[in-house]
């Protein structure tokens, strides 16, 4: 299986953060956008093109205080856009929002310098990294997840190293799954 890989470290270059003004674009229909309303939506049409694009996703995060860091989080917020990744429509009743992109597989590998952080673990209620992505996944067009992690970095430890090797080792069966859940 070939493809192309694009690359896009939000930890190296950030994406802007949603402002006013963007918002304010994003609402507007594209026909009466500005060229100051185009400019600030740049980065948003660049980043939903690649997604637009993308059979597969691997998001690699580390934990920062219990959560996505904020160029992470600043990322979905540019991609997370109306008439765009999903159409809102009142009259769905309580559930106005409906993604628009479908069929794409996500891994997700994470980090953190504690440990317990899985459903019913001893931190898993202070885990708001994996709940946040699998909150907007559908929004990115994701039917299929799969996910490692490493724990216990903090510490440096033997328990660091198990988990680092855990990590390492379910590696070849998530790609033989994601591979296999093309055919």
């Amino acid at each position: 299986m070939e493809g192309l890989v694009v690359e896009r470290n939000v930890g190296q270059d950030p994406p802007p953060f949603v402002t006013e003004d963007w918002i304010a674009a994003a609402f507007t229909p594209p026909s009466e956008r500005s060229a100051a309303m185009r400019s600030v939506l740049s980065y948003s049409d660049a980043a939903i093109a690649e997604l637009k694009e993308a059979d597969t996703l691997v998001l690699a995060s580390p934990m920062h205080n219990y959560a996505l860091p904020a160029a992470l989080k600043a990322w979905i917020d540019q991609i997370v856009r109306i008439h765009e990744t999903f159409t809102f429509d009142l009259a769905r009743g309580d559930f106005p929002l409906e993604p628009v992109l479908g069929g794409k597989r996500l891994v997700v590998l994470t980090s953190s310098g504690e440990f317990g952080f899985g459903p019913g673990e001893l931190r898993g209620a202070m885990n708001h990294l994996h709940p946040h992505v699998d909150t907007v996944k559908h929004y990115l067009g994701v039917s299929h997840t799969w996910s490692a992690s490493i724990e216990y970095q903090e510490f440096g430890d033997h328990r660091f190293e198990a988990s680092k090797a855990e990590a390492l080792a379910a590696l070849p069966g998530i790609v033989d799954a994601v591979v296999a859940s093309y055919s």
